[in-house]
């Protein structure tokens, strides 16, 4: 049988082997991390270290203290949101962005009047570089961005973003494109960047990281033991300490060495999941929701139906073949009302490294039946 799970950007499935493993060996030995220096401690202390180390390699920096862990990228995200000191109360945004930032949003515009505009962009929310040149950028404090949209999975121009912003703080969701595209946020001087362990990274749930380049601009969300400077009643400067408070998830973080430590090839090329789009985008019934242009395009879609409901499509995928997706708006409502798809949602389709292309010809023949049924009725 085949891998027909297409809900990749909720979470990954399956795991790499590895991350069993390394939860297991955790579960088996235990110990705490940075609290006392005995050989059980300063062997997970190591292992929290060398994963951040591999996560620092994942987002392309040199800065490894300063790659700090989260729960999620919801929690990274917040962190920032909520702990930025805004001069003018005015961020931009990205036509696409999920709750995870929409939501803070709106607590700060309630609570301090921080307003929030959303960027010039095409049809596919894919942002507007030209139009954006017409903006009067220093008028802004912040900018943030979803890397690549867990609707349509447009991917966003970052590093010719960040060289217009010029001085102006960018911070990046990269939960949708982490694992699948490079991030690179040195070469590109990307400010911020919260990411989630448990999508494309392939690692548990409860694991994340935010990357903080200038630490001072930030306040921390949460306050609390860190393992050091137990003498003074306030957080460390240093970092990461400076934004760990209380016991991190270490068999989270296990789990997460494992997944980041594991190969896995893919078992697709870009070329079969251009002719899936292709394909898809040819059969009559369906809306094909993604990028304009394929080379905008991570591995992840949506389509809509004119003859059934979001819901009913995908309950008939998983009924009729074991297809497994997501129906509805995503956690995205501020993405779909840009891509006109507000307020029934879509049904997405989102691969990972363990689809081969047959899975893709699969999903194709199920959606194809699917339009044909549409037609003889």
């Amino acid at each position: 049988m085949g891998n027909y799970y297409f809900d990749n950007s909720a979470t990954s499935h399956p795991k790499p082997p590895e991350v069993a493993k390394y939860i297991n060996e955790y579960l088996n030995n235990g110990g705490t991390y940075g609290r006392s220096a005995y050989d059980r401690v300063i062997t997970v202390s190591r292992m929290v270290e060398n994963t951040r180390v591999l996560l620092a390699q994942v987002i392309g920096t040199g800065l490894t203290n300063h790659v700090i862990f989260t729960s999620n990228a919801t929690h990274a995200l917040n962190i920032v949101i909520k702990g930025f000191p805004y001069r003018n109360k005015r961020i931009l945004i990205s036509p696409l962005e999920h709750n995870a930032v929409t939501r803070p949003l709106m607590h700060l515009l309630n609570v301090n009047g921080v307003q929030h505009y959303i960027l010039p962009h095409r049809i596919d929310g894919y942002i507007d570089l030209d139009r954006m040149r017409l903006l009067d950028l220093k008028s802004y404090d912040l900018c943030i961005v979803n890397h690549v949209s867990n609707v349509n999975g447009v991917v966003q121009p970052i590093a010719e973003l960040k060289d217009l912003l010029g001085d102006v703080p960018l911070l990046v969701d990269a939960s949708q494109s982490a694992g699948h595209i490079p991030l690179e946020v040195d070469k590109n001087n990307i400010d911020m960047l919260a990411l989630t362990g448990h999508k494309g990274l392939m690692g548990p749930t409860g694991t994340g990281c935010l990357f903080i380049r200038n630490p001072e601009l930030v306040s921390p969300l949460v306050h609390g033991g860190t393992g050091s400077r137990s003498d003074s009643h306030l957080m460390p400067e240093h970092l990461p300490d400076r934004f760990e408070a209380g016991t991190p998830n270490v068999l989270g973080i296990y789990g997460l060495y494992g997944a980041l430590s594991a190969k896995v090839n893919p078992g697709f090329s870009f070329d079969d999941f251009k002719e899936l789009l292709n394909r898809i985008g040819s059969l009559n019934s369906f809306r094909l929701v993604s990028a304009g242009n394929s080379t905008n395009q991570a591995p992840l879609f949506s389509v809509t139906s004119s003859r059934y409901s979001p819901s009913e499509l995908s309950n008939l995928l998983f009924k009729r073949y074991s297809i497994e997706t997501r129906s509805g708006l995503h956690c995205a409502p501020l993405a779909h009302k840009t891509l006109g798809t507000f307020p029934a949602g879509s049904v997405r389709f989102s691969l990972s490294n363990f689809h081969s292309s047959n899975d893709l010809a699969y999903l194709y023949q199920a959606l194809s039946e699917l339009d044909h049924d549409s037609k003889q009725r």
